[in-house]
């Protein structure tokens, strides 16, 4: 506990600040801390008016991300260490309002999130008395992956077109939208395309790719952007060919 490092944490009171302000600490890092530990000695010992999102510390809740030396990053999952000898400079995730101090605005995300419509749809319930809806490995494989999806909006804060327009659904919705449309169970794929296959959804990706260097899940958010633009491109191709399947 003898070692220290300096970290220098972004303060924001929205009552009289008019723009973030760095206030620095020094914290001691032993081997296995990472910077959500560093936050909490702060938060603990140094200064207890210190606002900030955690919740399970496993990688889990998603809540704890935030801007560190620049780059998203889950603060449960960044060890000090490896920033050491410092400083480490800390700072609310990019591309949200910021509330106070490290703590963002979550309500824009959770409105585009929901407007893709992650959760299963069918057009008609199978009544229980037929059974569960049994799928084999290789179809739950189809979708696994974008499932794991933890809704810490790293990918988000890394898209800089998220960043620059504002109607831009984002890449971790478009990745959940995936999720659901790849699932065999699952009837909503129509009503999700007409939501993403604007220039609000899909088509304004530029594909940078920062959003899949950044998830924690390796959900890879860039790669379902793809996908699903062929899957857009596909379906005008068969609806501008065989005009009558719409009708």
């Amino acid at each position: 506990m003898n070692d220290r490092i300096t970290m220098q944490v972004a303060r924001y009171l929205p009552e009289g600040d008019a723009e973030l302000s760095y206030q620095e600490y020094e914290v001691p890092y032993p081997r296995e801390w990472v910077v959500l530990d560093g936050l909490n000695y702060i938060k603990d010992r140094l200064d207890g008016s210190l606002s900030y999102r955690w919740s399970c510390r496993m990688g889990i809740c998603g809540s704890c991300g935030m801007t560190v030396n620049g780059e998203p990053k889950l603060t449960c999952a960044t060890f000090l260490a490896d920033y050491a000898p410092g400083p480490v400079r800390i700072e609310p995730l990019q591309n949200f309002p910021v509330i106070r101090d490290l703590v963002v605005d979550t309500g824009d995300f959770m409105r585009k999130l929901t407007s893709v419509k992650p959760w299963l749809i069918r057009e008609e319930e199978k009544p229980l008395s037929e059974g569960e809806h049994l799928q084999t490995p290789a179809e739950l494989d189809q979708y696994k992956q974008y499932s794991m999806c933890i809704n810490c909006m790293l990918c988000c804060a890394a898209c800089p077109v998220y960043g620059l327009d504002s109607e831009f659904v984002g890449p971790a919705a478009i990745a959940l939208a995936q999720r659901y449309n790849l699932d065999g169970r699952d009837q909503g794929s129509k009503l999700r395309l007409d939501v993403l296959s604007d220039h609000e959804g899909i088509w304004g990706c530029t594909f940078v790719g920062e959003c899949s260097k950044v998830c924690p899940e390796n959900v890879d958010p860039a790669g379902a952007i793809q996908r699903y633009k062929l899957t857009a491109a596909m379906d005008s191709l068969k609806s501008f060919l065989m005009p009558w399947r719409g009708s």
